[in-house]
């Protein structure tokens, strides 16, 4: 008999569907802090608006979960923060919330 071989793509592809998971978490985690705190969808998902430091460290100290959630939308390319220097989410981020909530969460996508 021989060994099984692992198959890469398998592992792959259970990455990817992995990554997109934790995304997607962070994506609902996130609309759901930013609505307790008095935000909208919008304020991340138009380009031109974001979130300032200011507000990113309000809800950093307010919400626990703020911090790890910001930290893996940077970290995969779903939020970054725009010329202004405010944080939003790239077209990627914005194309999943779209996927996740509706066209009116994310009208830029």
């Amino acid at each position: 008999m021989t060994p099984e071989v692992s198959h890469p793509a398998s592992t792959v592809a259970s990455a990817t569907y992995h990554v997109q998971r934790s995304l997607r978490h962070c994506l609902s985690t996130v609309a759901e802090l930013l609505y307790d705190n008095g935000h909208v969808l919008e304020t991340i998902t138009l380009p031109q608006r974001g979130l300032t430091r200011r507000e990113l460290m309000d809800l950093n100290s307010h919400c626990a979960s703020w911090k790890t959630c910001q930290q893996v939308l940077e970290e995969s390319g779903a939020a970054e923060l725009n010329d202004y220097g405010r944080f939003v989410l790239t077209p990627m981020g914005r194309e999943m919330m779209f996927d996740m909530f509706g066209q009116g969460a994310a009208d830029c996508a």
